[in-house]
């Protein structure tokens, strides 16, 4: 790689794997996978935003570096994570004759990089994927870590698995070409690992909002770069969410996939429910004693400055309540919730009262 990226390693003992983070990294992406995986033959799954911006040229770079290429295009949006999709790229899987030595190339936002990773993880039961990211929430989320799969109608990413990318490939230029909403989506991920993991890159978010929503090349490059540090070290600690540490990165998420799913996906997008869910989730902790008002406040600024949406969604509360008690991180029945202590620190806490529920749920 150019000696202007920047490398964060993924220590997942024999699944490690590198992030490479640069600009203009994608006329690159042909020599990055053979030289990753010595691939003779790559499945390259996009979806129709994608195809034309950046596909085809993915594509044609591994032609030149002398690999047999197959494309596979989805419909862009939440809903191509479904049953039916899989199952046509199962058999598009086979009209293309891959087999074990094939590899995945995932070249889009986090729809097509679950979608992709879940047929990486299940055709042949199991072979080798690329993530290539190209919207800003899959450079710093979606793309690392290794959760792949698919929503079901009324549970969000329910059906799935763990398997680890052979490597990441992230081109920070492409962010110039996302629309302005998709954009401001990854920012709101952006924010929250500020909030869980780094008051200190909160900071910095709060000292350069000018350079975020201008979309500055050197921003751009460490707000992924630091983003993609923080959830590898989440990850390397807890890779199947078995200690509960990597829980860490849901905060917001159970209200965020509450309102996706009672939405109907695609009505939100990824990161606004997000930022939505994460105001619900500290003004949970705020009702409960865990932080003061300034934290809420503070998120709320940074949020609204960054043009994200922060009105709950108008959805029955019992309705959004029941959504909730379907996610993956209720037990038996008792909701959880991320909620933070501090800026910088949140905890997963258990058995939370749903009167409390319903006060977090309604905007201030």
């Amino acid at each position: 790689m150019a000696s202007n990226t920047t490398t964060v390693h993924v220590a997942l003992s024999e699944r490690s794997y590198d992030i490479e983070i640069g600009a203009g990294l994608l006329t690159e992406a042909g020599r990055f996978v053979v030289e990753q995986t010595g691939c003779s033959h790559a499945v390259v799954i996009t979806d129709s935003n994608v195809e034309s911006l950046h596909g085809q040229r993915v594509a044609e770079c591994l032609e030149q570096a002398g690999t047999r290429v197959d494309m596979a295009t989805v419909p862009a949006g939440e809903s191509t994570k479904s049953a039916s999709h899989i199952d046509q790229l199962w058999r598009l899987m086979l009209e293309f004759a891959a087999d074990r030595k094939s590899v995945v190339v995932a070249v889009g936002g986090g729809v097509v990089g679950d979608l992709a990773g879940f047929i990486a993880a299940t055709y042949g039961r199991g072979i080798r994927f690329v993530q290539i990211p190209t919207t800003l929430l899959a450079q710093v989320d979606s793309s690392v870590g290794g959760k792949v799969g698919i929503n079901l109608p009324g549970a969000k990413n329910m059906v799935g698995a763990f398997w680890q990318p052979t490597s990441v490939l992230i081109d920070t230029d492409v962010l110039n070409t996302l629309p302005l909403r998709e954009y401001r989506s990854g920012l709101a991920e952006v924010v929250k690992y500020g909030v869980i993991l780094d008051p200190e890159f909160f900071s910095y978010l709060e000292a350069n909002i000018d350079g975020l929503n201008n979309r500055e090349p050197n921003v751009m490059r460490h707000i992924v770069a630091r983003s993609c540090e923080l959830k590898a070290q989440v990850v390397s600690a807890d890779e199947r969410e078995e200690t509960g540490l990597r829980a860490v990165l849901n905060y917001g998420h159970t209200f965020c996939h509450a309102f996706e799913a009672e939405t109907g996906y695609g009505t939100y997008l990824h990161g606004e429910a997000v930022a939505i869910g994460m105001l619900c989730a500290s003004r949970l902790a705020e009702s409960m004693g865990r932080i003061d008002a300034e934290v809420t406040r503070r998120q709320f600024k940074l949020l609204d400055a960054l043009g994200l949406p922060l009105a709950v969604p108008d959805v029955d509360q019992d309705v959004l309540i029941g959504a909730m008690q379907k996610d993956k991180k209720t037990e038996h029945g008792k909701l959880r919730f991320v909620l933070p202590t501090r800026l910088g620190h949140v905890e997963l806490v258990s058995g939370v009262p749903v009167e409390l529920v319903r006060a977090a749920l309604v905007s201030s």
